[in-house]
């Protein structure tokens, strides 16, 4: 835990209450997988609609599976890397279609031994669509991570191992998301509202920045001390 930082617990409630509402656009795990899937470099709105428009005319993994690579392209073109996401989401539906009951699996192992699923991807779905606690690394979780303290890696990996030993089990279900709306919200990647963030007295990025400019300040009265003994 960082230097100076109260109770995990109280950090996270604090999170949580500036966090708005997260909107799940799907709970079914095929379609939280592709939609996953899809996010990746893309921002939340373009990756909603893309997968409306999927899941509108491809309703299961089977219809995705014997779907035709330019048609998904055209239905998702506004994602990032859409060429290469289309023909993964195919093979990853045609290896679904083969699980028993065409199912999605629901552990770390064999989602990831799909094609394109990453930890991240992953945990998204044993978490929002299972139930089952997992901590998703995304780029909100990584930024407030670093920032706060809770880890000094850039690797997501590394940073998901350091936040499963500091958070207990019991709060890691729905701290994805809260801390996707609270990174859109206040920890923002640009112009973070460091002044109204709650848990602000608990960051290292925060501390940094005071320290920052108490030494500004420091200078600057310096400065004008100096002016005003030459006038």
């Amino acid at each position: 835990m960082p230097e100076s930082s109260p109770d995990i617990r109280k950090v996270i409630g604090l999170i949580r209450s500036q966090a708005p509402p997260h909107h799940f656009e799907f709970s079914d795990p095929f379609r939280v997988l592709i939609t996953t899937m899809l996010s990746h470099r893309t921002k939340d709105e373009v990756t909603d609609y893309a997968a409306r428009e999927l899941f509108e005319k491809y309703k299961t993994p089977k219809d995705l599976a014997y779907a035709d690579v330019k048609e998904i392209e055209a239905l998702i073109r506004k994602v990032g890397f859409y060429t290469v996401k289309a023909k993964r989401i195919k093979q990853v539906a045609g290896i679904i279609v083969n699980m028993p009951g065409s199912k999605v699996p629901n552990t770390i192992e064999e989602l990831t031994s799909l094609p394109g699923v990453g930890r991240k991807t992953a945990n998204v779905v044993l978490a929002d669509s299972f139930g089952i606690p997992a901590i998703a690394v995304d780029t909100h979780v990584q930024r407030i991570s670093r920032r706060i303290g809770w880890s000094n890696s850039d690797n997501p990996e590394e940073t998901e191992s350091k936040l499963r030993k500091l958070i207990p089990e019991e709060l890691w279900l729905g701290l994805n998301p809260a801390l996707v709306e609270f990174g859109k919200k206040i920890c923002r990647p640009i112009g973070p509202k460091c002044d109204l963030c709650r848990v602000n007295m608990y960051c290292r990025y925060y501390r940094s920045l005071t320290k920052k400019k108490s030494k500004e300040d420091a200078v600057l009265s310096k400065a004008e001390t100096k002016k005003k003994y030459i006038l």
